[in-house]
C-alpha cells in the first residue's frame, strides 16, 4: 500500500468536507442553490451528477453550461476547477463544486469526449452504470466479464486528461481491471462494504484493498440500502467507516452520501413502477437518504469513537482532496 502524507491539520483551521457524490434532478433549471446546504467551517467541495446512461453528450452539455453559470452567480457556491479552488472556498468557508458523469454513456464511444467534459469541470467519471455497456460490467450482471477493451482505453484517456476513474456501480471484476489498468489512484466514490451488507451495490473487501494499492479512495455513502435494512443514519455509517478504516487503513476512506435532492420524486417511481428495480432496492420501501445535514455530523460521531485529528481531517476530505491534487491537471 503507499505511504500518504496530509496536507491539512485539523489544529489550522476545522477540516474540510468533500462529499464526492450527490443528484441534482437531470434538469437545466434545478435549483441549484440547494448545495449551499452542505456549507461549513472550514469549507465544503461536493461533485455533482451531470448524466448517466439515459443520456447523450449533448444532454450533459447543456446541462453543465446551465449549472455553470448558476452555480458562478450564486456568492455561497464556487467553481472549483483545481485544488486552489477547493482550498480557497475553504478559507471563505464556501462550497466548492465539481461534477461527475455516473456513466461513460454521455460519452457516445468517442473518448477525445473525456477532455471536452473535463474542460467543463467533471472530474470524475464511472466506465458503467449497474448494468453492462461498451466499457464494462455493471454490480447487477448475472456474471461481471471485465472491462472491454474499450474500457481500458477509456482509462487509460482518464489518466490522460487528469479525470479520476471510479469503480462506483460496476461489477467487481470490472472495478479490479480498472485498478490493474489504471496508473493514478481510483476511487470509489460512493460504495459501501459488503463485508457488513450483502447489497450488490456494496464492494467487496478485495476492491477496497486493491483500491487503495492504487492510492485511491473508497467514499462511503449514505443511502439506507446500502449501509444496512434502509437505516441511513450516521451509526450505520460510521460502521461502515470504521470496516473500512480497519481494512485499508484512514489513508483511503472518504465520505458521499448519493443524496438525490429528488428523492420524493424517486420513490415515488419506486413505489409506482416497482418493476424497473431489482427487489434489493424495493423490499423496504421507500428508500432513506443522508441529506447534508446528516453529513454534516459524521465529523463529531467520528470524534465520539476517538479516532485522532489527522484520521478525522483526511476521512472528511484530506484523502479525496489528495487523489484531486495527485490526478487533475
Amino acid at each position: 500500500m503507499r505511504t500518504v502524507s496530509h496536507e491539512f491539520s485539523a489544529a489550522r483551521r476545522p477540516p474540510l468536507l468533500w462529499e464526492q457524490h450527490c443528484c441534482l434532478p437531470l434538469k437545466r433549471r434545478a435549483e441549484v442553490g440547494e448545495l449551499a446546504r452542505y456549507r461549513r467551517p472550514g469549507g465544503s467541495f461536493v461533485s455533482v451528477n451531470v448524466g448517466y446512461a439515459p443520456h447523450g453528450a449533448d444532454d450533459v452539455t447543456g446541462l453543465i453550461t446551465s449549472w455553470r453559470e448558476r452555480i458562478a452567480a450564486d456568492d455561497r457556491l464556487r467553481l472549483a476547477a483545481n485544488v486552489d479552488d477547493v482550498d480557497a472556498a475553504g478559507r471563505a468557508g464556501d462550497v466548492a463544486v465539481a461534477f461527475d458523469l455516473e456513466d461513460s454513456a454521455p460519452l457516445e464511444g468517442r473518448l477525445e469526449r473525456v477532455r471536452h467534459f473535463y474542460e467543463l469541470g467533471v472530474r470524475t467519471m464511472l466506465p458503467s452504470y449497474n448494468n453492462r455497456n461498451a466499457a464494462g460490467g455493471g454490480c447487477l450482471d448475472e456474471v461481471d466479464e471485465g472491462l472491454t477493451a474499450y474500457g481500458r482505453a477509456l482509462i487509460r484517456e482518464t489518466n490522460a486528461v487528469g479525470m479520476v476513474a471510479d469503480g462506483s456501480h460496476c461489477g467487481a471484476r470490472t472495478g479490479l481491471e480498472m485498478c490493474e489498468v489504471s496508473e493514478q489512484p481510483v476511487v470509489y466514490s460512493h460504495s459501501c462494504m459488503r463485508a457488513l451488507w450483502d447489497h450488490p451495490r456494496n464492494i467487496t473487501d478485495e476492491q477496497a484493498k486493491e483500491c487503495a494499492a492504487t492510492g485511491g479512495v473508497v467514499g462511503i455513502t449514505g443511502v439506507g440500502i446500502f449501509l444496512g435494512p434502509n437505516d441511513a443514519s450516521v451509526d450505520a455509517l460510521v460502521r461502515h467507516i470504521d470496516h473500512a478504516v480497519d481494512l485499508v487503513g484512514p489513508a483511503h476512506v472518504g465520505l458521499s452520501t448519493d443524496f438525490p435532492f429528488d428523492h420524493d420524486d424517486f420513490n415515488a417511481l419506486l413505489a409506482e413502477s416497482p418493476e424497473l428495480f431489482p427487489d434489493c432496492y424495493t423490499r423496504w420501501g421507500p428508500i432513506d437518504f443522508m441529506p447534508p445535514e446528516g453529513l454534516l455530523t459524521v465529523e463529531a460521531a467520528l470524534r465520539s469513537r476517538g479516532y485522532p485529528d489527522d484520521a478525522v481531517t483526511a476521512i472528511l476530505g484530506g484523502n479525496f482532496r489528495r487523489v484531486a491534487a495527485e490526478v487533475w491537471r
